[in-house]
């Protein structure tokens, strides 16, 4: 392709399109798998993608800047940057659209050595300085076009700066990628709250906070000194315009006269999101660029105040602007989800009712409240872990193959699995609240001892649930949910349990309790990150005695990177226009429609949590109700240590 390419297409362009997707229909291009492509082609999608009429296209004519005389140069839309970087892989866009949505997000192979195969000069150091980002123009769906030229800056702006949301996990977040060169040449960070301080202020509360990688500590100083002189503050009142008015003053002194791009990251309580909206919109948005918002949960405390909120924000904002953030989706394991299934033969097959006896999804916590009494008292553990957390999870383990990994086609499938779901009942549900009690000499403190929770207080710091999903793959399994505050350990995991061997030839080896033969699939997403299986073996000797054996993925023993903060990736992808981790408002919906009714329930008769002791394995309920579906719950016998 030469650089004399108009927006429309020639037909000699027409013809090398046409020879491009022959190779496609043939088995995958060459580039699909790091090979060299040739002279005449700038790339072509595989062959799992499904391709428009070239007729019908219209070849971008920024991209023609992109292209060499030899045709050997690649324009690739990436998350921002080239995985010389490791934030993302290559992208390939639809030929029929390219404006709106991306077909597939990644490649087999590491885009940095894909491009120098081309002939692509990359860049010779990870250091965030010297590294380019493309530059956006806004779009109806605000994803990201535009040519790569240092012409653009971004702004990422946190309401509510001087909270402990900020200081200890989005700043330092922000630093993780500007250390591994995620972020672009030109960005600026705003701290925006309440609270009166300097710049020099913020620098000095956030930089206690800061660390480098333990596999990356080179230049760590520098790195840090480098990444504060972006880092800026303006003191203001959340609902007052003017103030507003004057941060984007500020912003617009930093900007420097690019195209200015700006994100807001609300960490601030729900009640004030509609004014600091409200602010944004109408007084510090950007006049060409993209204006995105970060909305952290609690997305309401029900249908009705979900539903009131979304309204107020949609009032000032499109929904392509709100990301509805659940740290939860950015975890690494939680992200493995898709990749496990869709991705390995061995499992997919088996990801229904015809093998699956129950799935538990568990979360524990070994802490009370500890501080944030007043704040929980007002949620409790069903909204504050089980209504977004777990369901989100349960979600992604559920749902049917996406027709791509384009976010609205992931979310979509979402969405039907939340609304197959079955009505929660009462008596499917058990509640516990943690009490004092003593041991080895210490006295733990009971829920109702924080002077902030009123000490005849029912708010629930434990919730087990048995929820089913009324559709073909999963008609008659029980999902399992378990969340709970001060228990015998902290773990995130999810628990497959496989069903027995129909004729089991040894099990009379397992005596009566066959659940001891019961293969079992363990994702661990916290802590000591894992994924392992359970199965049968044999003991070496001369003897026919069996064991029960793992095999297990341990991700500190095979992968030396640090895994990064769920923070980072969620980050980075609201950059960058990525909404397949967020929350859409019909998932919103459907999720509290599962369980408002069960809440308004539990608060209207006045349900009397069941005590455990601080430090236990919660109440005696939630056994009874796992027996209740013949379900042993996985986290109470032996398991795997490390």
């Amino acid at each position: 392709v030469s650089t004399e390419c108009s927006s429309s297409l020639s037909t000699a362009f027409v013809r090398e399109q046409q020879k491009l997707l022959a190779m496609a229909s043939s088995g995958p291009c060459c580039c699909c798998y790091g090979g060299s492509p040739s002279s005449s082609a700038i790339g072509a999608p595989s062959t799992s993608l499904p391709v428009a009429p070239f007729s019908s296209f219209s070849w971008p004519g920024n991209l023609t800047d992109s292209v060499s005389a030899n045709g050997r140069r690649l324009d690739a839309q990436d998350r921002g940057q080239l995985s010389w970087a490791n934030c993302s892989a290559l992208r390939w866009w639809s030929p029929s659209d390219w404006d709106r949505s991306l077909l597939s997000r990644y490649s087999a192979v590491d885009s940095s050595s894909l491009l120098q195969d081309a002939g692509v000069a990359t860049p010779q150091s990870k250091d965030a300085g010297e590294l380019s980002f493309r530059s956006e123009e806004t779009a109806v769906d605000g994803s990201l076009v535009g040519k790569a030229d240092g012409n653009s800056t971004v702004t990422i702006t946190v309401i509510g700066a001087s909270g402990d949301l900020a200081t200890k996990k989005i700043f330092p977040a922000l630093f993780a990628l500007f250390y591994e060169g995620c972020l672009p040449k030109h960005f600026t960070i705003c701290g925006f709250a309440r609270t009166k301080m300097a710049d020099g202020d913020l620098r000095t509360m956030i930089s206690r906070t800061l660390t480098c990688r333990i596999d990356q500590r080179d230049n760590c100083g520098d790195k840090i000194e480098k990444f504060l002189r972006r880092c800026f503050y303006h003191t203001g009142h959340y609902e007052s315009e003017e103030d507003f008015k004057q941060l984007d003053s500020k912003l617009k002194s930093q900007e420097s006269g690019r195209l200015a791009n700006r994100l807001f990251y609300l960490s601030i309580p729900p009640d004030i999101f509609v004014d600091v909206a409200r602010c944004v919109s109408c007084s510090a948005s950007s006049g060409k660029g993209w204006t995105r918002v970060i909305v952290e949960k609690p997305f309401g405390r029900d249908s009705e105040s979900s539903a009131e909120l979304t309204r107020g924000l949609k009032q000032y904002l499109t929904e392509e602007q709100i990301f509805r953030i659940d740290h939860y989706l950015g975890k690494e394991l939680v992200e493995n989800l898709s990749v496990l299934r869709f991705s390995n033969l061995v499992f997919e097959p088996l990801w229904s009712r015809q093998y699956i006896r129950n799935v538990q999804l568990i979360f524990s916590e070994d802490f009370g409240t500890e501080g944030r009494g007043g704040y929980f008292d007002n949620y409790g553990i069903i909204r504050d872990i089980m209504q977004n957390h777990l369901l989100q999870i349960l979600a992604l383990f559920a749902m049917e193959p996406p027709v791509t990994l384009d976010a609205e086609d992931i979310r979509n499938e979402k969405v039907k699995v939340l609304r197959s779901m079955m009505p929660l009942q009462l008596e499917d549900v058990v509640v516990g609240q943690y009490k004092s009690y003593l041991r080895g000499g210490v006295r733990y403190p009971g829920y109702t001892d924080d002077k902030a929770v009123p000490s005849n207080s029912l708010t629930p710091t434990f919730a087990a649930a048995a929820l089913f999903i009324d559709n073909a793959r999963w008609d008659g399994v029980p999902f399992l949910m378990k969340a709970g505050k001060a228990l015998h350990d902290r773990r995130a995991e999810v628990r497959v349990q496989f069903r027995h061997v129909p004729g089991n030839l040894y099990k009379r080896s397992f005596g009566i309790d066959m659940d001891r033969a019961t293969n079992e699939l363990v994702i661990r997403v916290q802590p000591d990150e894992a994924i392992y299986l359970k199965i049968n073996n044999k003991l070496p000797g001369l003897g026919m005695r069996l064991d029960r054996s793992t095999l297990n993925l341990h991700y500190a023993d095979r992968y030396s990177r640090e895994i990064p903060d769920a923070y980072e990736r969620l980050l980075l992808d609201a950059i960058e226009g990525e909404r397949r981790l967020f929350i859409r408002s019909d998932e919103l919906d459907a999720a509290w429609a599962l369980f408002t009714p069960l809440l308004k329930e539990l608060e209207t008769k006045k349900v009397a949590p069941e005590l455990y002791p601080y430090g236990s394995r919660g109440p005696v309920g939630a056994h009874y109700l796992g027996a209740k579906y013949n379900v042993r719950w996985g986290d109470v016998g032996s398991d795997l240590k490390h």
